[in-house]
């Protein structure tokens, strides 16, 4: 079985991915029986090349790695943009990889939107077409008979979405506690260790955890959309951004996180959500968890997260909650669940 793809956008993510295509093809095609084919690249920076009969990842990552752009790269059509790769490209599945905007969802929604109505499924590591736009594009997939694949949308490669909705969801998820933001946790840890917030902060910076301006990380927007994504997907919980309760972490002070410590406990920036009210609550702010939580050991850059269940108790996924080749490796996990469905079907 072959899918063509059309990747938009061909940052970090998108070159991860296509480097797992170029080391990996052959070993998934025997592993899987599936082949996934590039057919276009469309990136504001890099520009855009489409090709039917497919372009070669390694062309792709070198062309970039060497000219920064896809001039010399030999294909049928140029110049397209996001939402005419989604909609005039012969790709079989979109892989929207754009910037994320959590306050209108765009331009990936639109993106998004334009594929699904074009007969494309979609896969996505964008959380603003989700957070705020879910039930629509889920709405609009099914209508057409396709998929929508989130799981790069939350703590990466680590299979939170699937397992959560897949094998977990029959036991009964009735509370959900995570680590979804790397940059917060990294700089929990270092202040811990002695840092200040301010050090901390230039130091997840200077390694690439933190971006110039990292409202969106400290203040706990990036977290919270992953709450509401989670609270779609997992339990049935149509929210949205504005029904989050959020703090960041900006205001703790070294005092702050030695009185955890006094007391056994250890300061995490808390991604949560429980029954409440006949409805679920949404929150992310810093707790002070005690030691034998099990997302107390959890440092540094990574992300975890907590189901509490009625069957099975608390079952905790831990690992990569950003990266080149880890967020990569999310669109091929939610790439192969698409055939997966097919096979089911009998397509």
């Amino acid at each position: 079985m072959e899918y063509r793809l059309a990747l938009i956008g061909f940052g970090n993510v998108g070159q991860g991915f296509t480097e797992i295509l170029r080391d990996h093809g052959p070993r998934l095609l025997e592993q899987f029986g599936v082949r996934f084919r590039i057919v276009g690249v469309s990136d504001q920076l890099k520009g855009s090349v489409h090709d039917p009969a497919g372009l070669e990842p390694g062309e792709l990552l070198d062309a970039v790695r060497l000219a920064g752009n896809f001039g010399g790269v030999q294909a049928v059509d140029r110049g397209w943009d996001g939402l005419e790769m989604a909609r005039r490209s012969a790709a079989d599945v979109v892989v929207e990889l754009s910037y994320t905007d959590l306050e209108t969802g765009e331009p990936a929604t639109g993106h998004i939107r334009a594929a699904l109505e074009a007969g494309k499924s979609v896969v996505t590591t964008n959380k603003g077409p989700i957070a705020l736009h879910y039930a629509e594009l889920s709405e609009l997939a099914a209508e057409r008979g396709l998929e929508l694949g989130v799981e790069g949308t939350v703590m990466s490669g680590t299979p939170a979405v699937l397992n959560g909705m897949n094998l977990l969801r029959a036991a009964g998820i009735e509370r959900v506690q995570g680590i979804l933001n790397g940059t917060c946790n990294y700089i929990l840890t270092r202040m811990e260790e002695g840092s200040t917030y301010e050090d901390a902060l230039r130091e997840a910076q200077e390694n690439g955890y933190a971006e110039a301006d990292p409202t969106g990380d400290v203040e706990g927007f990036d977290a919270a959309g992953k709450v509401v994504i989670l609270a779609n997907l997992l339990m049935g919980a149509p929210i949205g951004m504005e029904d989050v309760d959020r703090t960041g972490i900006s205001a703790l002070t070294p005092a702050d996180i030695e009185a955890a410590r006094d007391a056994g406990e250890r300061w995490k920036l808390i991604g949560a959500l429980e029954p409440r009210d006949g409805g679920v609550y949404a929150s992310v702010r810093p707790e002070r968890v005690p030691l034998s939580h099990p997302l107390a050991s959890v440092s540094g850059a990574t992300n975890a997260v907590t189901y509490s269940t009625e069957l099975l108790g608390d079952v905790t996924l831990v690992g990569p909650g950003a990266g080149r080749l880890e967020t990569g490796y999310a669109v091929l996990v939610d790439l192969l669940e698409i055939q997966r469905t097919a096979a089911r079907r009998g397509a």
